[in-house]
Parts: structure tokens; C-alpha cells; sequence
């Protein structure tokens, strides 16, 4: 029961937060404002999304890719395909289970090629690592060729903050109030059941040792170079699919290199801090990038046409995710290999 009541608080508080997002943002537009948030739905070039949805498709054939030199290391040699569907699946997953996608994508490449579960799981976690290493750095790097920029980025998310705080009441610490109890919660279920339950306390070390064995391998693989190669090239995709998408708008076209890498900075915290990123990415990204745009009409946080092209990014990225993601989930369901 104290299980069950765990999972739902871990998906029902992000999602609680992002349908909120919605909700705050969409009442902060005027009837004028929400005219035209409609408008740039409906004017968007569906073509330069589609090219958006590409970019997407190869960073995830990337990352595939990029996996199996670390696997490879290992002793274990997955066919490319099984890679992919089990990459795609965990995507899939993350969407209906919030931090599930990493163990679903293990498990299936065990159950398809015959790659231990911790060893799979490592080399996930290392993975993830990494990417953390890169986002971190474009995010200095952006930060740095826009110094100029940093205060009043600064001044629009106090005003932001200020402002829920004054329509929620209690200063805004609403959420606070119900994310810490369950965060505490969890940690101490967490610590009991370690000390408790000799099996969880086994899954555990094994995780470790899965994760240290990732680790290493990222640093020893004698593909170092290709493995690099393909991490440049999954983010530059990712940063392609992100830039892409601003053509889908006249207006959102003319935003400069420097407002669009802000926004690729907000999006991705916004999924970091939700799976999936509802409600918050299409918000964090119009925050940011009217900022870099004239100041809409009617007044307000954001422009009506920054937000429609953050709801267009994220609506052709998640409809990419579930379509391929249970295809694959499918395709892979399908094939099983038993472990040597």
C-alpha cells in the first residue's frame, strides 16, 4: 500500500505541475493574446516540423549507436536493431512511468540479445552522465556569449516567480509544502527497505557495480573517438531539432541564434524537472525566448507566439517518441534470446 501510494505521488506531483503551468500561463493571455496563440497553431509550417521530427529520429539512431561501444567493451556484441527498439522503447516508457525508461530499456536488451540486467542499467546511467557533462558545457557556453542578456533573464524569472507566489498565496510555497514530505518519504522508505530487505540491498550493490562498470567503460572502450563522434553529433541534433522547429513560425524565424540556444536551455531543464516535460517546456521555452523577441501587445510574461512554437516543439517531439517508441515496443516484445 505505502508503495503504491509512493508511485502515484511520483507521477501525480510532476504531472499535478505541469497541467498547473498550463493553466497559469494560458490565464496570464488576453482574449487577444489567446486569438492569437490559436492563430499560430493554425498558420504553423508543418513541413519545417517534420524536419524538426527527423533531426529527432537520427539523434535517437545515434544513441543507439553510441551505446553498443560501450556494451561492446563489455563482451557483448548487440545487434544494432535490438539497440534501437530498446533505446526507443525506454522513451516510450518514460512517458507513461516517469524515470522508468533506463530500467525498461535494460531489461529489454536482456531479454532480447542476453545483456545482464546491471550491466545494461551501468552503462545507461554512464551514458547520462555524459550527456549531464555536455548540456552542461553548451549551457556555459551560451551563458558566456551573452552575458548581457543574464540580468534580465534574471529579472523575468523573479517576476515570474513573484507573481505566482501572489496569486497562490502563502508565497508560492505550496508546492514546497507537498514535494518535500514525499521526497523525505521516499528516502527513508529507501533506507528501510536497504537495511530490511537483504534482496533490495543485493539489487542495490549490484546497480553500483553496474553503474561503476559503465563508468569505466566510457573512459577504456577502444572506441573512444567514434564514441565521442556520436555525442557530438546526438546533441547537435538535438540542437538542429530545437532550431529547426523556429522556421515553423514567421515570427518565432526571426528570433536570433542566441535567443534560440536560451530556449534549447530552458526546454531542457523543463524535461528534467518533468518527464516528459507537459505544461513546462512549452512554458520555460516561451519565458525565455520572448525575451529575445519585440514585447507582445497586450502586455505580459511571454509572447503568444513563443509559447505556440514551444506547445508546436514539444507536441511534434512526444507524437515522434510514441509512435516510434511503441513500434518498437512492439517489435522487440517480439524477440526474445535467452542469456548465454
Amino acid at each position: 500500500m505505502r508503495k503504491a501510494l509512493l508511485n502515484g505521488l511520483r507521477i501525480a506531483v510532476p504531472v499535478g505541475l505541469g497541467i498547473w503551468l498550463i493553466h497559469y500561463f494560458y490565464k496570464q493571455l488576453d482574449e487577444q493574446q489567446r486569438g492569437e496563440l490559436f492563430m499560430a497553431f493554425r498558420e504553423a509550417n508543418w513541413w519545417w516540423l517534420g524536419l524538426s521530427v527527423l533531426c529527432g529520429m537520427c539523434s535517437h539512431m545515434s544513441r543507439a549507436w553510441r551505446w553498443r561501444y560501450l556494451l561492446n567493451y563489455m563482451g557483448h556484441r548487440p545487434g544494432y536493431w535490438n539497440a534501437y527498439n530498446a533505446t526507443m522503447s525506454g522513451y516510450f516508457m518514460n512517458l507513461l512511468l516517469p524515470r522508468a525508461g533506463e530500467a525498461t530499456r535494460a531489461v529489454l536488451l536482456y531479454r532480447s540479445e542476453g545483456v545482464p540486467f546491471e550491466k545494461g542499467f551501468g552503462t545507461i546511467l554512464a551514458e547520462r552522465a555524459v550527456d549531464m557533462v555536455v548540456l552542461a558545457c553548451i549551457t556555459a557556453v551560451t551563458l558566456l556569449l551573452q552575458l548581457d542578456k543574464l540580468e534580465l533573464l534574471q529579472e523575468r524569472i523573479l517576476f515570474f516567480r513573484d507573481e505566482r507566489a501572489g496569486t497562490e498565496g502563502s508565497n508560492g510555497w505550496g508546492l514546497v509544502w507537498i514535494m518535500v514530505p514525499v521526497v523525505v518519504l521516499s528516502l527513508v522508505t529507501g533506507a528501510y527497505l536497504v537495511m530490511k530487505r537483504p534482496a533490495v540491498r543485493s539489487r542495490l550493490r549490484d546497480g553500483i557495480r553496474g553503474l561503476m562498470e559503465g563508468l569505466r567503460s566510457v573512459f577504456l572502450t577502444p572506441d573512444k573517438i567514434p564514441f565521442i563522434a556520436h555525442t557530438l553529433l546526438i546533441w547537435g541534433l538535438y540542437v538542429a531539432m530545437f532550431w529547426v522547429g523556429f522556421f515553423a513560425l514567421e515570427t518565432t524565424a526571426e528570433v536570433p541564434p542566441a535567443g534560440i540556444m536560451a530556449g534549447f536551455i530552458a526546454g531542457s531543464v523543463g524535461i528534467i524537472l518533468v518527464q516528459g516535460g507537459i505544461g513546462v517546456y512549452p512554458a520555460f521555452v516561451a519565458l525565455i525566448v520572448s525575451v529575445y523577441m519585440a514585447p507582445p501587445e497586450g502586455g505580459g510574461l511571454l509572447r503568444p507566439d513563443a509559447l505556440a512554437m514551444g506547445w508546436l516543439l514539444w507536441v511534434a517531439q512526444t507524437v515522434m517518441v510514441i509512435v516510434l517508441g511503441g513500434i518498437s515496443l512492439l517489435l522487440i516484445s517480439n524477440n526474445r534470446k535467452s542469456p548465454e
